[in-house]
């Protein structure tokens, strides 16, 4: 770092009021759970991630017995993990303090937490980025990504095998029940976000190409598994060959497809029924999800009734039972099990209090250059008039606000923020053009949306004009920088985690998966495309920046690394303008609670003496 950078405030309390300050703590400490993963051959074996110790770790759930252990305790946390098909061993991804590069690692189901026998699962697999694994009883197929790009091996007993290599971005999608096929993505065609699906023979060793299946220029293909029947070659997948994703169930061996149109608006994903005569239905439609269940014998969809809200993951036990997350805007999340004669209950609660709940959104839908845009708009209670803004810009890009439960949104309402969250442009559920409208000039093309969200809150009399932030981590983090210097007098501050600062710097050291991410959106890399970079990098317009800025970036990212954030910083530092800038052990995040309630103080602590709150 060649600049001493000034440090951001972290306060002792963010709330003169202790009932405030103990509730909005509270929210993030409250004990979750994600909806439990099983062994497909042992369902008594399950797994699922909770931060119930203070740190997301991976856990055990011997359902037979009704133990509940924790695996992991490392110190910046774990998420990814899964089981053998058998059930007797839990694999979870290995990196170092929350780079992303490592190694999968296994232990025995049955090992106490104490023991610590995991070791490396597949010893001749080299370090790397991972890029999908799949487990079965024979073979084991997994894919590790590095700046030489993509390798697939495959392992069957002692012996391990390299399959497949490629300069472009590829991964292991799915292996059959059977263990005889195995579906690759790939972007030989270049252009890793509309990616191609391979089957390969997976049940001899040269690993012949069965078939390939690719729907063209702008067209991906996202293979999601293999029928749960052994015998049976189905791949249920997703397409977008009607400009949105749909599913689509395809025989390689056959050669032949079956496209399902559910007729529903916005987009859907699915996993199979146990014994592949359904399948369960995920649909996505203006930040609300639900649950139906579609039969291949009879074409018929049923929807399996959950209130309006956020279905945060589902699968269907052997039994016929369907777990499942839910929340939405005011209630905190909780798995619940329906089961098959369609009786509804809690299947899984953390230990503790539950958190304690926050104010619903509203939808709101604006008139944009592209098109209709969806911003989801939360108040606090009681308020009346233009109110001090918080616009919250989603990460991905290709993602999209919910009406979830968030404690981040909940505590800028308890600040005395109006939140805005904007689906601009580049996010999912929309259909495919709204998605890749952001191609050749990304970034810029998002704030024209928000911009006029921004202005519809202005002028409807939400917002205060002189008292708007605009906030958001990772893409999110990029597009506030961005809009801090392309549209200074739309804001009053601006709060940026882990952003893209710098974008030529940060193709230059990020990870290989996003810089074929980068290519496939910009067009080409910086040295093919060096204008696109150059208009689209907040670095270029930094010396309009006239306003206070935060910057909370984390050692170890492989996303947006620190070196492009410094070069940024450095020439803010030039200037006669205010910011502060947190710097943490860890990577694009922290799954560390007590971290993230830090990050949250001083986020807030910031943008309310931005705005002459404080």
């Amino acid at each position: 770092m060649t600049t001493q950078h000034p440090i951001a405030q972290i306060p002792d309390q963010l709330f003169a009021d202790p009932d405030v300050e103990a509730r909005w703590r509270a929210r993030f400490l409250a004990a979750r759970v994600s909806v439990p993963e099983w062994a497909i051959d042992a369902p008594d074996a399950n797994i699922y991630v909770s931060n119930a110790s203070g740190v997301w770790e991976v856990y055990a759930w011997n359902r037979s017995t009704g133990e509940h252990r924790k695996v992991t305790d490392r110190p910046n946390g774990t998420l990814h993990a899964t089981t053998s098909p058998d059930g007797d061993w839990i694999w979870w991804f290995d990196d170092t303090d929350g780079d992303e590069f490592g190694s999968w690692v296994r232990e025995p189901f049955t090992t106490t937490a104490t023991e610590g026998t995991a070791g490396q699962a597949v010893p001749d697999v080299p370090a790397g980025y991972p890029a999908g694994l799949e487990i079965g009883h024979q073979l084991v197929a997994l894919g590790v990504s590095t700046d030489e790009g993509s390798s697939l091996y495959a392992s069957r007993g002692s012996q391990t095998v390299l399959f497949y290599t490629s300069d472009d971005d590829a991964g292991v999608a799915a292996l059959s029940r059977d263990e005889k096929l195995l579906a690759i993505s790939h972007s030989e065609h270049g252009d890793s976000r509309h990616p191609a699906v391979r089957v390969l023979a997976s049940d001899s060793g040269e690993f012949a190409t069965v078939a390939d299946k690719w729907d063209g220029a702008g067209k991906g293909l996202a293979a999601l598994a293999f029928s749960p029947v052994s015998g049976d070659a189905r791949l249920l997948m997703l397409h977008e060959r009607r400009g949105k994703e749909e599913l689509l169930i395809w025989d390689p061996e056959a050669d032949t497809e079956r496209e399902i149109d559910l007729g529903l608006p916005g987009e859907v994903v699915a996993d199979w029924y146990p014994d592949a005569s359904a399948l369960l239905v995920v649909h996505f439609h203006e930040g609300r999800s639900s649950l139906h269940k579609y039969d291949l014998g009879t074409d018929q969809l049923s929807s399996l009734e959950t209130p309006p809200g956020r279905i945060g993951g589902a699968g269907v036990r052997p039994d016929g039972a369907v777990e499942y997350s839910w929340s939405n805007a005011a209630t905190p999340p909780v798995v619940r099990v329906r089961d098959a004669g369609g009786d509804d209950s809690v299947l899984l609660k953390p230990p503790g209090d539950s958190a304690p709940g926050s104010e619903p959104v509203n939808d709101a839908f604006v008139e944009g250059p592209g098109g209709r845009i969806h911003a989801l708009v939360s108040k606090p209670a009681d308020v009346q008039g233009p109110q001090p803004t918080v616009f919250v810009l989603h990460g991905g890009p290709h993602s999209a606000d919910e009406d979830r439960f968030s404690a981040y949104r909940a505590v800028w309402l308890d600040a005395g923020f109006v939140v805005v969250e904007v689906n601009y442009r580049g996010s999912t559920g929309y259909g495919s053009a709204w998605r890749d409208a952001i191609e050749g000039r990304p970034g810029l093309t998002e704030l024209e949306d928000v911009a006029a969200v921004h202005e519809w809150a202005v002028q409807s009399g939400l917002s205060d004009p002189d008292r708007c932030i605009v906030n958001g981590a990772s893409w999110g983090g990029y597009l506030t920088l961005l809009a801090l210097g392309t549209q200074p007098a739309r804001w009053a501050g601006g709060v940026a985690g882990v952003p893209v600062a710098d974008y030529v710097a940060a193709y230059e050291d990020e990870m290989e998966q996003l810089r074929a991410f980068d290519r496939a959106l910009f067009g080409g890399s910086p040295s093919e495309k060096p204008a696109v970079y150059d208009e689209c990098s907040p670095i270029t317009y930094v010396g309009a920046v006239d306003v206070p800025v935060l910057v909370l970036a984390g050692d170890n990212d492989p996303r947006c690394p620190i070196r492009q954030i410094e070069n940024y910083l450095d020439r803010l530092a030039a200037r006669d303008v205010p910011y502060e800038f947190y710097r943490y052990d860890a990577g694009h995040g922290s799954l560390v609670i007590a971290e993230t309630i830090k990050q949250v103080s001083i986020e807030v602590f910031f943008a309310l003496r931005a705005v002459g709150m404080r």
